[in-house]
């Protein structure tokens, strides 16, 4: 079944994102720290954030609720569902941020990939959005900012992983 949000010529949407990070872990720790609450719970999100609600049930078709709290205390929810998951390679989700009213403002497929590199990850996230509403443009503006520092946050966690656990 076609992807209904890919433009005809293939290329990149108007909200698309690319990342790639080395990450200083192999890509068992990397995947793990995506898919453990725990973990996930330390790094997810821009620099400055908790989280005080991290639920996930890592399977196709498996939910994601996230709340995520800024420096200032503003709380930002998000829900999602596993499309794919192939470990330790690739997962796919969508997730939606959700306005005051608990309705998405935007949705977004997440996809990640893991390919090792020597003991270590390299790490590529493609970031669509598939769907937005009139209220979605401010939080969106910040969509690249906000998934580099959640990659860097990432990096540190696996990182500490990689030390404590004595895979090096």
């Amino acid at each position: 079944m076609p992807d209904r949000t890919s433009n005809v010529a293939g290329a990149p949407t108007r909200r698309e994102l690319l990342l790639t990070r080395i990450c200083e872990a192999p890509r068992e720790i990397v995947f793990q720290a995506w898919t453990t609450p725990e973990p996930l719970k330390r790094w997810w999100g821009p620099k400055g954030f908790t989280n005080p609600v991290c639920e996930i049930d890592p399977r196709p078709g498996g939910a994601i609720r996230i709340h995520m709290r800024a420096p200032d205390g503003t709380v930002y929810p998000m829900t999602g569902v596993y499309r794919e998951i192939v470990p330790p390679e690739r997962l796919a989700f969508v997730s939606s941020a959700l306005d005051e009213k608990g309705k998405p403002l935007f949705e977004v497929l997440i996809t990640v990939g893991f390919a090792a590199r020597g003991g270590k990850t390299e790490l590529t996230l493609r970031a669509r959005v598939v769907m937005e509403t009139a209220g979605a443009e401010r939080h969106l503006a910040g969509m690249e900012q906000g998934w580099s520092q959640t990659l860097d946050r990432l990096a540190e966690e696996v990182a500490s992983t990689r030390r404590t656990t004595g895979h090096e």
